[in-house]
């Protein structure tokens, strides 16, 4: 699949029907919310239910109080939808989004002038620029091309930057950069060479969450639970291990086996457990509360993001750059987001959080967390998609569907088992609207009228 097109899916699946219904409330007349009618709002939600561990980090990292923190995530998680829902109406305008500061002011970029009113009655402050969201994705699409035909050398990374509109590549010099642009065929007026010295590896062996081992001897992390029709287990990093590869937990009891493996290219994977081990959305606080997963609403670029580890617990920084390409020594993996959330050896594999939103599993790095580094995560999303995976959620029911051999006609309505609902969407079954109270993945079984923790009735 397309790199754009796997972004394109992944973030609409998440956010863009809710995104789509709030601005349609607001007829974007006037500043659009992207919060139902009602008190608990999800992005009032989503402060609430940030962990006492989350908070401490970011208070230690990002230099938030208590308030603020929780200020900061509902206000992120707001832009997040609103922003999804301005891609769709601005269609090929569209030039990217990113939010800016504790308030998380939203700016929405756009190639057409005269679409800048529809921004700013979403809310957000309208910048007007050169080149499209598609024209620079297509410009990196070209770059990771050459990157699998010929890993590049001194190259750490590239990735499309909406702050300055063009694609910047990472090189530890102008001849490396050069070679690689040549390579590719990239026209250079869309692209910044910044000069740099990092050298990412990928944390194989190593632990990040809750630990498990390969093959009884390497050792690696759970980044979250997820279920497959009625199989349940985990996602992970790519490099941990590879199809057949057998697990055992952090107790050292028979755990599983990898299904599906994908490194280099990408860095996602998933485990299948045996009956022995339930699955719970939970992440590991570390002695200050388990974090529960509520969604996987994907942030923008400038928005907090967290992870935690078993090395070095929770720590926190900011999304940098999502659709990043990043070389290691084993060869590219794209797409990733850059983030300046420091890791060490250890916390490979492990959670990546906005809130209680699911952003990624940790792929690789480099620098340290006494000194400081870059870490990349490979987006939870883009394996849920391509292994057909649910996210276990506090609105994922705790009993399984089951599948009937002749399942019943549906009576109708935009509501689809498959598709990826963010808190907030809402959908239309069997003549009636309904309204999503916790983001998840529907599966057959789960229809509105079924599952009252999912749907409410509007």
């Amino acid at each position: 699949m397309e790199i754009t097109a796997l972004r394109r899916r992944a973030l609409a699946a998440c956010t863009a029907t809710a995104a789509v219904g709030a601005l349609a409330l607001a007829g974007l007349t006037g500043t659009a919310s992207a919060d139902p009618p009602g008190a608990d709002t999800p992005s009032t939600a989503a402060a609430e239910r940030v962990s006492p561990g989350l908070i401490e980090a970011m208070r230690r990292d990002l230099g938030l109080s208590e308030e603020e923190a929780r200020s900061r995530v509902g206000k992120e998680y707001r832009a997040a939808v609103v922003a999804a829902g301005l891609e769709k109406s601005l269609g090929a305008s569209f030039a990217g989004a990113r939010v800016s500061g504790a308030g998380a002011a939203l700016t929405v970029a756009t190639t057409d002038a005269a679409e800048t009113g529809r921004i700013t009655a979403a809310g957000a402050e309208a910048e007007v620029v050169g080149h499209s969201l598609d024209r620079l994705e297509a410009v990196k699409a070209a770059l990771d091309s050459a990157a699998q035909r010929r890993t590049p050398e001194r190259v750490p990374s590239w990735y499309v930057d909406v702050r300055t509109n063009r694609v910047v590549v990472n090189a530890a010099d102008a001849s490396a950069a050069n070679a690689f642009l040549d390579t590719a065929g990239v026209s250079r007026s869309l692209v910044r060479v910044n000069r740099s010295t990092e050298r990412p590896r990928a944390l194989a062996d190593l632990r990040g969450g809750d630990a498990y081992y390969m093959n009884g001897s390497g050792r690696c992390s759970i980044g979250f639970p997820v279920r497959r029709g009625t199989q349940n287990g985990f996602v992970t990093a790519g490099h941990c291990g590879r199809a057949g590869t057998t697990t055992t937990g952090s107790n050292q009891q028979a755990q599983g086996s990898f299904q599906a493996s994908t490194f280099p290219g990408r860095d996602y994977a998933w485990v299948a457990t045996n009956a022995n081990w339930t699955p719970r959305p939970l992440v590991n606080g570390y002695g200050r509360g388990d974090v529960t997963v509520t969604g996987s609403t994907e942030m923008l670029e400038g928005a907090s993001v967290c992870r935690s580890g078993s090395t070095t617990g929770w720590h926190c920084g900011t999304i940098q750059q999502r659709n990043t390409s990043v070389t290691y020594p084993e060869g590219t993996i794209s797409p990733v987001t850059r983030t300046s959330v420091c890791a060490e050896p250890g916390d490979s594999g492990g959670s990546f959080l906005s809130g209680s939103q699911a952003q990624g599993v940790t792929s690789g790095g480099s620098g340290n967390c006494s000194s400081g580094g870059t870490t990349y995560f490979q987006p939870v999303n883009a394996a849920l998609q391509v292994y057909g995976l649910t996210l276990m959620t506090s609105g994922t029911p705790t009993d399984p569907p089951t599948t009937p051999t002749d399942p019943p006609t549906e009576p109708g309505g935009t509501w689809a088992a498959g598709t990826t609902y963010a808190a907030g969407a809402t959908v239309t079954y069997g003549g009636a609207t309904y309204r999503c109270l916790q983001g998840h993945t529907a599966q057959p079984g789960w229809q509105p009228p079924n599952v009252p923790a999912l749907w409410q009735r509007v």
